[in-house]
């Protein structure tokens, strides 16, 4: 018997990893409206900037969405701009992630999508391009030596060598540590020079194809904060000399540190877009009992879920128990019901002949007590009594510090936002606290 119910599980729990959305196919097929103030402000921050103050930094929860909606933003610009969209985490390690190779992906990115989009660029200077990438990665465009093979070929030749010129280097630059280090020793103390490299590339593209350059580096927002420190804090002059857009993500956690905040704001001429948890309940009101949700919000979500979800899939009073589970970040309310749908797949293997099994409530109860055991392992007594702080007083009572920003940075505290700034502590972690008798049992 074909066990159509696997099946529709299995498709499920694909769909469910595809967060975030960034090809146009991923766009079309899963994305529903959300976000919409913020693409208008973002939209309003790129298309004020001047020569002199073009840099802007983007800001929210990991897995808040902004990756998917900075993939529809890209799109929608597409037309204005030569807009170049990428993760720092395809061609860099994220432990190994430090100004100077941010610097040269955005080269490499910005010259492969030249010769992808088949820009116009002077052979003379394409050549020059050539040969700088290739002596600063030790990367061959093929066994023929490349300027004999630039001189011979015809255009769509030079294309081809150049796309797969491109696609090593990449590969190189994600694989070889010994590369990246020099690299990095290299330019270093001339970091002038190569920005001036990245300078000379934007205005051959830009001559080639009439439109201004913007680039969007995206999951920067995904360093560890010690990474993160040490790239913006004490190197953020660097990141911002290319003289066109870029936008740069961020960790929240990262520009609540009050010295940090103050270097980025200062650095972008207060060009910070931020992007919050979704509110599900006003302030203090998901502990009053049988509290319903924002409605506005509950809809989004369901929208979210049921796109990869089919809706006979789960039982109606799951979904919304998941919703509130999620505390309103999009990336929690994907992993539990990923983890419920790897719950029905384990079953379902074990009992084919359940043809009518669903996400239920009782499900949904078990991949909850999974994730909270996992959250669980990290926490000492000083986080603790963090998460105590902020769940009674909506913000940390000895200020923003180290443990703090880590529990903000790793989702156990959401940061909110309405007509005031405030913090919540995640709904599963609220279940920790609940059964170490640390907080009362509320709602």
């Amino acid at each position: 018997m074909t066990n159509n119910r696997l099946e529709s599980f299995r498709t499920a729990f694909q769909n469910l990893q595809l967060l975030p959305l960034i090809t146009p196919e991923q766009l079309n097929k899963f994305h529903v409206e959300y976000g919409t103030e913020i693409l208008e402000e973002l939209e309003h921050l790129v298309e004020d900037c001047s020569q002199d103050n073009n840099k802007i930094i983007f800001t929210g929860h990991r897995g808040s969405g902004k990756s998917t909606l900075l993939g529809q933003f890209c799109q929608h610009t597409q037309n204005r701009y030569f807009v170049v969209f990428f993760s720092i985490s395809d061609l860099i390690e994220m432990s190994d992630v430090n100004h100077v190779n941010i610097l040269f992906a955005m080269a490499v990115q910005l010259m492969e999508a030249a010769e992808k989009r088949h820009i116009k660029i002077g052979s003379q200077t394409k050549k020059a391009f050539y040969k700088w990438f290739s002596k600063h990665t030790r990367t061959e465009g093929s066994s023929v030596d490349s300027s004999i093979e630039l001189e011979t070929s015809g255009e769509a030749g030079v294309n081809a060598l150049f796309v797969k010129f491109f696609a090593k280097l990449k590969a190189t630059l994600k694989a070889n540590s010994v590369i990246r280090e020099e690299i990095t020793t290299e330019f270093s103390r001339r970091i002038s020079d190569l920005v001036d490299r990245i300078n000379d590339i934007a205005s051959a593209i830009q001559a080639g194809c009439g439109q201004e350059i913007m680039v969007v580096i995206d999951d920067l927002d995904k360093l560890d904060l010690e990474i993160v420190d040490r790239v913006y804090r004490n190197n953020i002059s660097a990141l911002f000399q290319p003289q066109f857009r870029i936008i740069y993500t961020i960790p929240m956690a990262a520009t609540r540190d009050m010295s940090l905040r103050g270097i980025i704001h200062n650095a972008t001429n207060n060009k910070i877009q931020s992007m919050w948890a979704t509110k599900l309940f006003p302030r203090g009101e998901d502990r009053v009992p049988n509290a319903f949700p924002v409605q506005e919000a509950v809809k989004v979500f369901e929208q979210i879920l049921y796109k990869r979800l089919p809706k006979h899939l789960i039982e109606p009073e799951a979904t919304q128990m998941m919703i509130v589970k999620s505390g309103g970040a999009l990336r929690e309310f994907i992993r539990l019901a990923s983890q419920s749908c790897g719950l029905c797949l384990r079953q379902l293997r074990r009992t084919p002949e359940k043809q009518d099994l669903i996400i239920t409530s009782e499900i949904l109860k078990d991949a909850i007590t999974e994730y909270r055991i996992n959250l669980t392992e990290p926490l000492g007594q000083n986080r603790y009594q963090i998460l105590v702080d902020v769940y009674q007083n909506y913000l940390p009572n000895d200020g923003m510090d180290q443990d703090f920003l880590d529990l903000l940075h790793n989702l156990y505290i959401l940061e909110y936002r309405n007509a005031d700034l405030w913090f919540g502590v995640h709904p599963v972690v609220q279940e920790i606290l609940q059964k170490r008798g640390l907080i009362g049992v509320t709602g």
